[in-house]
């Protein structure tokens, strides 16, 4: 007899479906847990904008909020100016960031004397499930259903994050 060198035809067929049966269990938590990173992420940009505003304002009290979330930002090497304050990094002042699309909005004045910002899921279910806001309270606040939040008033109705 021969001696058999190598794997039979069923061997490998056994072993390539016990690698799908793992990547099909294993895959959807990988993608539960990047939604998780993302929302996580998008909680702390809204954090870093409510922080930026703040110090906009202080810095340009005649100004007061920052009207749009590219003024908070600015290009490498950044000036500081009213224009582009450099308070945030110009990825954020893009507005998009980690699967989420941010804005910012200043109102009221001159000087402006209020603003919202949301953050919303650039593909609701596969970049996040959930849309956050904040305002001039510094509160987050969350939309479960990932829904657009249009205004601050729509913002203010929600609940605040982890209540």
């Amino acid at each position: 007899m021969r001696e058999q060198k190598g794997f039979s035809l069923i061997e490998l067929l056994i072993v390539v479906a016990i690698i799908l049966i793992i990547a099909a269990i294993a895959i959807p938590n990988l993608m539960r847990a990047r939604m998780n990173a993302n929302e996580a992420s998008a909680v702390q940009s809204l954090k870093t904008i409510n922080t930026g505003e703040i110090v906009y304002s202080s810095t340009y009290p005649g100004i007061g909020y920052a009207a749009t979330l590219s003024v908070l930002g600015g290009v490498t090497p950044c000036t500081p100016s009213s224009t582009t304050a450099c308070v945030i990094d110009s990825i954020l002042a893009d507005g998009t960031k980690s699967g989420y699309a941010f804005t910012a909005v200043g109102s009221g004045g001159p000087p402006a004397t209020q603003y919202y910002a949301t953050a919303v899921p650039v593909s609701l279910n596969q970049t996040g499930v959930r849309s956050f806001c904040s305002f001039e309270d510094g509160v987050v606040r969350v939309q479960p259903s990932g829904a657009a939040i249009a205004s601050e008033p729509a913002c203010q109705a929600l609940l605040p994050l982890n209540q």
